[in-house]
């Protein structure tokens, strides 16, 4: 990466935000130019600041930043795109920030990947405008964990390495793919994955998502392919994605107070 001048203008997306200070913010932000990067927006907080409205997270924006011995400080920002049909919605909401916390804990500071800034614009947008909201995030774990150097083995047995065949296989998160049933046997307590289930992981994984939002997906593949991936994504980890937790108690509440709640969301 060639070296920035000390004031420098990228497009970004604010992955999440955190108070500094009576008046500052620290904004962590997933930028085209420099990957992953920490500013401060300063007096953001204060009731007259004209930084505020748009540097909430899940914003899409072009800032201008000033390059810091630790942190950038941002001098300017113009909204692109604010999404505030995520914000109005707590189900699209909470797909929104699980796609922005997993691309925050799997990145670090100020390595350049510009496929990651376009992936994670992309499936905002997904998440924002379409109908079903959970094959985007599939098709983002599966597209992350790729890019990431963590693709799954899904065409060979993870144990003997024999071609996987069409029957009802296990899912070995720590062994990083599929175990056939022989080889499960040594691990009794394996998860299950069907045939249709592992169809559509490999479609995840080298299809388009045009290819993969083709596919219908009932309620119980949907539950498994879910499952499957976030399961390897804490192995990859080695901890809980807090998000992922928000994204099970919506589902438990109606979704006429779901949205009500994200309309208040919204406007606060």
């Amino acid at each position: 990466m060639p070296p920035l001048p000390r004031v420098y203008a990228t497009p970004a997306i604010v992955l999440r935000q955190r108070k500094l200070g009576d008046a500052d913010k620290i904004l962590t932000l997933y930028t085209a130019r420099r990957g992953k990067v920490d500013a401060v927006a300063k007096g953001v907080r204060k009731a007259r600041s004209r930084l505020a409205g748009h540097v909430e997270p899940l914003t899409h924006a072009t800032f201008m930043l000033a390059r810091g011995k630790t942190l950038d400080i941002v001098t300017q920002v113009q909204t692109i795109e604010s999404f505030r049909s995520l914000r109005d919605d707590l189900d699209r909401l909470s797909r929104a920030v699980y796609a922005c916390e997993l691309l925050d804990q799997f990145t670090e500071p100020q390595e350049e990947h510009f496929d990651l800034y376009r992936l994670l614009l992309d499936t905002l947008r997904r998440i924002a405008t379409r109908d079903e909201i959970d094959m985007p995030l599939r098709y983002f774990e599966m597209a992350l964990l790729d890019e990431m150097g963590y693709r799954p083995e899904l065409e060979d047995c993870v144990g003997c390495r024999r071609p996987l065949a069409a029957e009802m296989n296990y899912w070995n998160a720590g062994a990083g793919g599929v175990a056939c049933p022989l080889c499960r046997a040594a691990e009794a307590t394996l998860r299950a994955i069907s045939p249709n289930a592992l169809k559509v992981l490999r479609l995840l994984l080298h299809g388009s998502f045009a290819d993969v939002a083709g596919v219908r997906i009932d309620a119980s593949l949907a539950v498994e392919l879910e499952r499957a991936l976030l399961e390897y994504v804490r192995w990859v980890l080695e901890r809980d994605v807090r998000s992922a937790g928000l994204i099970d108690v919506l589902r438990r509440r109606p979704a006429a107070r779901r949205r009500a709640e994200g309309r208040a969301a919204g406007l606060s």
